[in-house]
């Protein structure tokens, strides 16, 4: 995917830079952003591999960094790419360097895979991608090695990388988890986890439709196509930065998943005036789409993290949706709650992330068997705190993004046991895979993210 060339970067170009050309009129491949970026690439990479920090909590910060959005979208399409490829590019590091590089060396190996993802993963130009690498390295403070650099960049010109099993990228424990879950489906769900996904966008309802809005698109040259299957969905198979979208930041569109869009599918016949408790709400797009389609709805979004509350003010005034936002902890209603029941209550619970190692890779790094045991009993404790607060006859959309079954059908069975008053819907074949307790999208199917949906209506008991 080439994150940085959209209309206003042709083929890449450094900001401010004309296109070179070479002979007569014949245009030359032009050279993309130089150095900054890729010391900065590095700083990511280093930062997530090395000392353990999220992608997300870094990669902004760095790409504040840059003015440009062109280098931006860079930034980020090196980082996601060298993540997503860090197992095989290590091998290859391993087998053709004469001795492995050690911690000192975490910067100098952190450029290295960047170096790799820019010609194998990207496949930007080579004279560019090589160049640039290697001024970095320079810029480092690591000259006396800049030869290395150029030397094992120009091997990966010459020879490729060498492939590898995707299996390989994933730790022991969460691949046997996968086999275990899924036997006849694990191999194309640990490739899928490891291909670069396409970009998702979620027409607003209430300001434009998908076909003129494919229009906007086409018109600004963006290669996109329409969903039928899904409502407000545009999918574009290469993505562009936001900045490029026509009407971004006047809400007309927002970046959304394909199957985090169908949530809002099982709370199309909700009254005007319901009242909806999104309880774990965080970055706000699925309260938005509610409130883009649904704007006489009631809904208080809620997230226990007071900078992630504020980040989803901001997502629902770029969209001009109103609703009530509220810091606070949905496994805590007392401290918070009003007293008033809830039409329907929508729990997109903390979970591993295993259905979106495509968009977040540092996962592969990050999450530890150790960590499950928490997860679930976190879940289990807000879908019993979220139930107190829902009317009888209301429904509960129980949602993930991991395709473990611990976390999915496990987790929802384990809570009907629980309560008589619970009774599971299925939401139907066009929320994918059918499972004894809900429905599961894998990686990569129809494009999308791995999802995971449970619908729990409360009789009355």
């Amino acid at each position: 995917m080439s994150l940085y060339k959209g209309p206003g970067n042709a083929g890449g170009r450094a900001p401010g830079q004309a296109p070179h050309r070479v002979g007569p009129g014949r245009p030359a491949q032009p050279p993309v952003p130089g150095a900054e970026v890729r010391v900065l690439a590095a700083g990511v990479l280093q930062d997530v591999c090395a000392n353990g920090r999220s992608l997300k909590a870094v990669l902004g910060p760095a790409q504040q960094q840059l003015d440009d959005s062109r280098d931006r979208a860079l930034l980020e399409a090196i980082c996601l790419a060298a993540l997503r490829q860090r197992g095989r590019y290590r091998r290859a590091l391993n087998q053709w360097m004469p001795r492995p590089l050690g911690a000192r060396d975490a910067d100098l190996e952190a450029l290295l895979l960047a170096g790799f993802a820019q010609l194998d993963a990207l496949g930007l130009p080579d004279h560019a991608a090589v160049s640039a690498t290697v001024q970095a390295a320079h810029q480092m403070g690591r000259s006396h090695q800049a030869g290395m650099v150029n030397a094992l960049l120009r091997r990966v010109q010459r020879e490729g990388v060498p492939p590898a099993s995707p299996l390989n990228a994933f730790p022991h424990w969460l691949a046997d988890a996968i086999a275990t879950d899924w036997p006849r489906l694990a191999d194309s769900i640990f490739a899928a986890s490891l291909a670069e996904p396409p970009l998702w966008l979620r027409v607003h309802a209430g300001k434009s439709t998908p076909e003129a809005y494919l229009q906007q698109l086409q018109q600004a040259g963006i290669v996109a196509e329409r969903v039928a299957e899904l409502r407000d969905a545009i999918c574009l198979p290469a993505a562009v930065p936001v900045t490029q979208l026509p009407g971004f930041a006047e809400g007309v569109v927002s970046v959304q998943d394909g199957s985090a869009q169908q949530l809002a599918d099982l709370l199309t016949d909700l009254p005007a005036g319901a009242r909806v408790l999104d309880a774990c709400a965080a970055p706000g797009g699925k309260a938005a789409h509610l409130l883009e389609r649904q704007p006489q709805l009631a809904v208080l979004a809620l997230d226990i993290d007071q900078r992630r509350a504020r980040r989803m003010q901001e997502t629902f005034a770029r969209t001009g949706v109103q609703t009530t936002v509220l810091a606070a902890d949905a496994c805590q209603p007392q401290a918070w709650w009003d007293g008033q029941l809830f039409d329907a209550v929508v729990l997109d619970a903390p979970c591993s992330a295993t259905g979106i190692i495509r968009r977040q890779p540092d996962v592969l790094l990050h999450r530890r068997e150790q960590d499950m045991a928490a997860l679930i009993d976190l879940q289990a404790r807000l879908l019993e705190a979220t139930w107190t607060l829902l009317r009888p006859g209301g429904r509960l959309i129980y949602a993930t993004c991991s395709i473990l079954r611990s976390e999915n059908t496990g987790q929802v069975s384990a809570f009907l046991q629980r309560h008589a008053d619970a009774r599971f819907v299925d939401p139907g074949e066009a929320f994918g895979h059918a499972c004894p307790a809900g429905r599961q999208w894998l990686p990569g199917e129809d494009g999308r993210d791995g999802f995971f949906y449970a619908q729990i209506n409360k009789i009355n008991s």
